[in-house]
């Protein structure tokens, strides 16, 4: 059975802004679809809609206007409504490493700003890793590597609402955590049932080789922003930006 068959979990965070290694976390989700029952997706319709969610807020930070402006979040809803950042960033870490102790792969759009940004809160509020508390390494499937190794000559946007859109996955809440989330489940499912060579790769080489694609495309990028004369920071490492050395988050 191939993977995409199996359960599929997949995470998403709403942010105050940009850079993964300052930004903080306003909004989270993080669900997990079950095994599909039978080989088709006519034998388990409601498999995309029986699933479980969790969803946190976070009350104690302050919202950037133009972050406010993409995820519809203000630090005073924030504020009313949140609960404090430590809790919640620790429990997000327990959550997924749970999920992680289990092999369930998991689907995050743009994974190294996520995966980093989450990262460095669990580090800044004194919480162990992802993959120490779960004693893994998680098996990360991301939909915009993935969809750039399959159809690299394509033209127009890459991005999670792009994707949906040229996959025929629905998508009727973008930039709302448990909605994107959600959407990047169903698009790691879609590129492998329309390219069976995904499909029919294991989840641990999958993994792998995206770390290789990932890389190459950043190259491709780097290249092509430099022949435009574009001066553009071009980050390829996957999935994760590993942690300094020495010090520690700001």
């Amino acid at each position: 059975m191939s993977w995409h068959l199996g359960p599929l979990a997949a995470v998403d965070l709403e942010t105050t802004g940009l850079d993964p290694l300052r930004a903080r976390i306003v909004s989270a989700a993080v669900i997990v679809v079950r095994a599909q029952r039978g080989p088709h997706p006519e034998d388990d319709p409601n498999r995309w809609v029986t699933m479980d969610r969790s969803n946190w807020l976070v009350g104690d930070v302050d919202i950037p206007a133009e972050a406010t402006a993409i995820h519809g979040i203000s630090t005073e809803q924030a504020a009313a409504e949140g609960r404090p950042g430590q809790r919640v960033v620790g429990e997000i870490g327990v959550t997924l490493a749970r999920i992680v102790e289990q092999c369930i792969p998991v689907a995050i759009a743009n994974a190294p700003y996520d995966l980093t940004l989450l990262d460095r809160e669990l580090w800044r509020n004194g919480w162990p890793s992802v993959a120490l508390r779960a004693r893994r390494e998680p098996i990360v499937l991301d939909p915009l590597v993935m969809d750039r190794h399959v159809d690299r000559d394509r033209e127009g946007r890459r991005t999670l609402s792009a994707l949906c859109e040229h996959y025929g996955v629905p998508h009727t809440a973008p930039h709302q955590a448990a909605a994107d989330a959600l959407a990047a489940a169903r698009v790691v499912d879609a590129i492998a049932r329309r390219y069976p060579e995904i499909a029919d790769m294991p989840l641990d080489e999958l993994h792998q080789r995206q770390g290789i694609w990932a890389r190459r495309q950043a190259s491709e990028r780097a290249r092509r922003y430099e022949a435009e004369g574009r001066v553009e920071r071009v980050n390829g490492q996957w999935p994760v930006i590993p942690r300094p050395r020495n010090g520690g988050p700001k």
